[in-house]
């Protein structure tokens, strides 16, 4: 079976010098849900943004089911791979929630009923059905979050990379927005400090640090690693305890 995401020998520096990726290799299969985990500054967001083409590598490869990522076929990718970014505002910016979900569908041609229809689907698989007249500016941050999901789902990608999706949200709408993720057929990698929340969606974890994959291994066992959570600044919350099977 294709891979939904390869990684090969990625290498990419920001224009001040500083090297965010050295070499990373990853590989994702169609329908697995991965966390993406690392202390900041660790090169996990920068990974992300080469998966669609909003950087562009120093060296190595990006494919995205079998498709090499290149200037022309990064329409085709940014189609398959929806970003969900870690400050919704980067994608909240319409009169109100139901044009900022209509935006990316009206762009490619829907109109009419059917837009309204994708437009309904999206925020009802959120939770947020009841946002939809609401201006983004008035809404708390985690309806945000729903929202700006939302406006992902829309575009029906076959890859979605959440960036620190459960910040800002309360309890209720923590556990929502797991069912939501767990209940989707798509690819999903989730960038998160939040060791619990990983562990409640992703079977599988990847650690990021210094610019490169240091662990790669089913989350359970990784948050059994006291040792290795230690030495690359990741901490699970206070009483945390693994339940055993």
């Amino acid at each position: 079976m294709t891979a939904a995401i390869e990684v090969r020998d990625l290498r990419f520096a920001y224009p001040d010098g500083r090297e965010a990726l050295r070499g990373v290799d990853l590989a994702v299969g169609q329908g697995e849900r991965v966390a993406l985990l690392g202390p900041n500054g660790a090169g996990k967001t920068t990974l992300a943004l080469h998966l669609n083409g909003l950087l562009e590598p120093a060296s190595g490869e990006v494919l995205i089911g079998g498709l090499a990522l290149s200037e022309e076929t990064v329409t085709d990718i940014r189609r398959r791979v929806g970003l969900v970014f870690q400050d919704p505002n980067d994608q909240l910016f319409m009169p109100t929630v139901a044009e900022d979900v209509a935006f990316g569908p009206a762009n490619l041609g829907l109109r009419g009923e059917e837009l309204d229809a994708v437009v309904a689907d999206a925020l009802e698989r959120v939770g947020a059905s009841e946002l939809a007249r609401r201006p983004p500016h008035h809404l708390s941050g985690g309806e945000k979050r729903l929202a700006a999901l939302a406006t992902t789902l829309a575009m029906e990608p076959e890859i979605l990379v959440l960036d620190e999706p459960g910040s800002g949200l309360d309890p209720a709408g923590r556990r929502m927005l797991v069912e939501t993720l767990a209940g989707l057929d798509v690819t999903l990698i989730v960038i998160t400090h939040d060791l619990p929340f990983a562990l409640e969606l992703c079977p599988r974890s990847v650690v990021m640090d210094g610019g490169r994959v240091v662990a790669d291994m089913p989350t359970r066992e990784l948050l059994a690693r006291p040792d290795l959570l230690a030495e690359h600044r990741l901490e699970l919350p206070y009483g945390f305890t693994l339940a055993h099977d």
